[in-house]
């Protein structure tokens, strides 16, 4: 864990006020942090030596969010049970709100890989209460990760194994795709724990097996760093585990963390949401970037 955190640096709390602080994001064109206030219904925005302001007052509420190869913020909304995309004119497409004719559970958490293509999760806490969007029985038959393209529209179930899958993320070479499942927030005995999937010649996942297990708490949201470390939500700050699911170490933050990303212009500061707040601090590593596509 030395290798990847600066002893001289310190946790920064950049923001409060939030009710269920989630889905930071990091827009490098603009040099800023986006992230959810679900409970409260927007999509907040922070930018260094101006502080934070609403970039959305009304975002159906968003969880998820995260940055297409376009530098469009791509979100997971609760409420219209959907991911949308805001364009660079302000305006908001709709990319997926259904599957086989049937309305998607709540969209949670979300990634953009190399090729355009857009990976989602899709359980079902948007839907159990009014608090983080509005109660409804789900129509589809389980909680499924999804692969849309954007391009043709095709909207495909990649992954139906899972109870609740929630955070997910790509190795640097985008070989393996990992997905937490966090069953056990409304499951006695059920999963906290985060898989790893091969990906095979037509990019599906495949091989799935358990990556590692969090506690305390939930691996909520995760990221993935240049060297392939995993950096997970949990109950008690940021664990860190290497590619081969060994745990490294954490770094201690004084409320639940949900989850978290990396960004800055050299992309080492780590960006924290954790329950009420916003927090940062930089390590020792960068972030793992997208390849280019030839």
């Amino acid at each position: 864990m030395r290798d990847l955190v600066i002893p001289i640096c310190r946790l920064e709390k950049l923001f409060e006020d939030c009710l269920w602080a989630e889905g930071p994001a990091y827009m490098a064109g603009a040099d800023c942090v986006v992230w959810s206030d679900i409970p409260n219904n927007r999509i907040l925005q922070w930018v260094e030596g101006l502080g934070t302001r609403p970039l959305v007052s009304v975002s159906n509420y968003a969880n998820g969010n995260t940055i297409d190869r376009e530098g469009r913020l791509v979100s997971c909304e609760h409420q219209s049970r959907s991911v949308v995309r805001r364009e660079h004119n302000g305006s908001r497409t709709v990319l997926a709100s259904h599957f086989e004719g049937k309305r998607l559970n709540s969209p949670n958490d979300i990634v953009v890989r190399s090729d355009g293509s857009i990976w989602f999760t899709d359980p079902t806490y948007g839907i159990l209460t009014d608090y983080e969007g509005e109660r409804a029985e789900p129509e589809q038959e389980g909680c499924n990760v999804y692969r849309l393209d954007p391009e043709t529209g095709e909207l495909r179930a990649v992954v139906r194994s899972m109870v609740k899958p929630n955070g997910l993320a790509f190795s640097p070479d985008e070989d393996r795709l990992y997905v937490s499942d966090t069953g056990v927030s409304h499951l006695d005995g059920g999963p906290h724990h985060i898989l790893a999937f091969d990906l095979n010649e037509q990019g599906l996942p495949e091989n799935e097996r358990v990556f590692a297990e969090i506690s305390p708490g939930v691996p909520d949201g995760f990221r993935v760093d240049e060297f392939g470390n995993i950096w997970s939500s949990s109950g008690n700050g940021v664990q860190v585990f290497s590619p081969e699911g060994d745990f490294l170490g954490r770094i201690a933050v004084p409320e639940a963390v949900s989850n978290l990303t990396f960004g800055g212009p050299k992309n080492n500061r780590l960006f924290i949401t954790a329950t009420t707040s916003l927090y940062a601090i930089y390590v020792g590593v960068r972030g793992a970037t997208r390849r280019e596509v030839l």
